[in-house]
């Protein structure tokens, strides 16, 4: 299981999934702050007990400074891959107030499937608001929870 959150603020962007959501405010954090794909990434080196994101990435590391989170999606992919095990599926929750992210799902799992090399159908992404509740119902925040299962490739 893996779980991510990032403050929402003006002038920056909001990068979900590997996908550019228009909106009027963006996730901030060290990388490009795509919250989905954090959370993505720990799920999948939890799953491995490969520790988390920040371990392998941390937001102290110049290296790591903007980066594109495809990019570390893929290294983490790397990692599990070099431990001997395969993605099965992935389910994923995006928790936002703003905005729909309806129409942005399928391109959001196009993308993942393509960086882990799996039918797109074995990856799913809900999309849910916070009610107004709480700083992501303020529309302070955005939060990601996501759940994968692995499996060992001498298993096959």
């Amino acid at each position: 299981m893996g779980y991510d959150i990032h403050c929402l603020a003006l002038g920056c962007n909001l990068w979900l999934g590997g996908v550019k959501i228009p909106h009027t405010k963006g996730a901030v954090g060290h990388s490009d702050a795509d919250t989905l794909i954090h959370a993505l990434c720990d799920a999948l080196l939890g799953a491995a007990a490969l520790r988390d994101i920040g371990y392998h990435f941390p937001d102290t590391s110049q290296e790591f400074k903007g980066i594109d989170s495809k990019i570390l999606l893929k290294k983490v992919m790397a990692l599990i891959t070099d431990k001997g095990f395969y993605v099965v599926n992935v389910d994923a929750t995006v928790i936002i107030q703003q905005p729909r992210l309806a129409n942005y799902i399928p391109l959001m799992v196009s993308t993942l499937s393509g960086i882990m090399n799996m039918p797109t159908d074995n990856v799913n992404i809900k999309a849910k608001t916070a009610e107004k509740l709480g700083a992501v119902g303020e529309e302070k925040g955005v939060e990601a929870q996501v759940i994968v299962l692995l499996a060992k490739t001498d298993n096959l």
